[in-house]
């Protein structure tokens, strides 16, 4: 630091410190949630994730708004993003409430269909994920991700 003495460093030091510790302070799950939809499979039951690519940034909370609108059942697995999340809640919704609430680490969700589940959390990582997928199986013996049923999450 050319040109400052000793106590305007100590100085300058103390007021970056104490904003960085503004900067990080409450609960981050207290916030208004960023609400983000997607469809899985939809009324002609093609299987696809509406829409298939998620971007999510870190420090925010998020309400992932999960609908089934198809007449198969499905799942919304990503295990990358459940490793770089904090899940706040899961929310199972029945009709216009609530039936129940799930708290923890959460890797996948299924929702049947004409159903609604929310998922409450806060990006803590970054990251380009792949593999989020619906490895439901069909009598064929296919999984809908094998059908098309992929998506991909990133985290700024």
């Amino acid at each position: 630091m050319h040109g400052l003495g000793i106590k305007q460093v100590a100085k300058l030091a103390l007021t970056l410190g104490m904003a960085t510790m503004l900067m990080g302070a409450g609960d981050l799950t207290r916030q208004t949630p960023i609400e983000v939809k997607v469809e899985l499979g939809n009324a002609s039951n093609e299987m696809v994730f509406t829409p298939s690519a998620l971007t999510f940034e870190t420090g925010k909370l998020y309400k992932l708004t999960l609908t089934n609108p198809s007449p198969s059942k499905h799942y919304f697995t990503s295990y990358g993003l459940a490793s770089k999340v904090f899940t706040r809640k899961v929310q199972i919704k029945a009709g216009s409430g609530s039936v129940a609430e799930v708290k923890g680490i959460i890797s996948e969700i299924e929702v049947f269909p004409g159903h609604t589940v929310e998922w409450w959390f806060v990006p803590v990582q970054t990251g380009s994920l792949s593999d989020l997928h619906c490895h439901v199986k069909d009598d064929d013996g296919q999984t809908h991700a094998k059908k098309g049923m992929v998506g991909t999450i990133e985290i700024k």
